[in-house]
């Protein structure tokens, strides 16, 4: 994969991924079918790149783009019921300029942090097989690095990004053996071993229906770790 000098360029690379067959076929077949309800929409159908400023001292890691939501809309968690909680905590704590996302144009703007996933196409059954993780470690690689001047913080949604994002840290900061676990609330800070500055690393219960919709997970929750992720990044 070509190395790239800008998150503008590297974005643009990412939306014309082709690498894995199983995921093409996918998000290609829900965007020509569509759901009933959005019969009357174009489908983005492609790779969903991540979204925010460049200069982001705040990282927010999904799983992957959801099939009527980012896959719909071509912007990560937009359009869809996770992103409802999502943007509205992120508001609720100043990282975004509204609390709501529905679609590409809609006004709204990230304040100091970047939404990113480490799958970037809409897998069937929101379930990527290994091999498809790996696939696409390198644009996460990419962008973490892009990101790696101002990047001070990471928050992860759910165990699955978690796992994926761990082994794409380690060129820039030492993750320790036995590898950090994951759980609603944790925090690790991780040590550089490039030169730069650290990094503290935060868990959060994804913003699933499933977790959301049963109370596993409450706005309040995650906006209580996106503030503490908030701060160590200033």
């Amino acid at each position: 994969m070509p190395v790239v000098s800008t998150l503008a360029d590297l974005d643009r690379r990412v939306t014309g991924c082709r690498a894995c067959p199983r995921l093409v076929a996918w998000r290609e077949e829900v965007a020509a079918t569509k759901r009933a309800a959005f019969r009357d929409q174009e489908y983005w159908g492609r790779p969903v790149p991540g979204f925010g400023p460049p200069d982001a001292s705040v990282a927010v890691v999904g799983l992957a783009p959801a099939a009527h939501g980012a896959n719909r809309t071509g912007r990560m968690f937009t359009g869809d019921r996770s992103g409802d909680v999502l943007y509205a905590a992120m508001h609720a704590v100043g990282l975004a300029s509204q609390p709501s996302a529905t679609r590409v144009g809609d006004g709204l703007e990230l304040r100091g942090v970047r939404i990113t996933a480490p799958v970037k196409c809409a897998p069937p059954a929101n379930k990527p097989t290994p091999q498809e993780r790996d696939t696409c470690r390198p644009w996460l690689v990419e962008e973490l690095a892009l990101l790696r001047p101002t990047l001070r913080a990471i928050v992860v949604l759910g165990a699955f990004g978690w796992q994926a994002l761990l082994p794409v840290l380690t060129p820039m900061w030492s993750v320790p053996s036995p590898r950090p676990r994951f759980g609603h609330g944790v925090e690790h800070r991780l040590t550089a071993v490039d030169g730069g500055p650290d990094i503290t690393l935060f868990g959060c219960y994804h913003v699933s229906q499933q977790n959301t919709f049963t109370g596993r997970l409450t706005q309040a929750m995650v906006e209580d770790v996106l503030r503490r992720a908030a701060r160590s990044g200033d």
